[in-house]
């Protein structure tokens, strides 16, 4: 049985592809390991919005124009808006919900 050059190509791209998801994954893992808020399975809903919240306040304090335009929007010191922002970040989004037991 000889194959036709169709269904050669066809066997190359489905070994390419699952190889390609394979590095994909195995990349994601690298980042996830590396980088805290990139998240993981595992990673709850709230968790996650409590990563982008402290990244998005992590970023108007670093960045002394962002921080100077919240300072003149809200009629506040520029030090008061750290203040603020430093204290925002210990509990972005609330209370985490109370865990189901298994």
């Amino acid at each position: 049985m000889e194959l036709n050059q169709d269904e050669i190509l066809c066997k190359e791209s489905t070994v390419k592809r699952a190889s390609d998801r394979f590095n994909i994954n195995s990349q994601l893992e690298h980042l996830q390991a590396k980088y805290v808020g990139t998240g993981h399975a595992d990673m709850s809903r709230f968790e996650w919005a409590v990563n982008i919240q402290r990244d998005s306040y992590a970023s108007y304090v670093g960045h002394y124009p962002l921080l100077a335009y919240f300072a003149v929007a809200e009629n506040e010191s520029i030090g008061r808006e750290r203040y603020n922002f430093m204290q925002k970040m210990l509990l972005p989004c609330g209370l985490p919900p109370e865990r189901e037991e298994d």
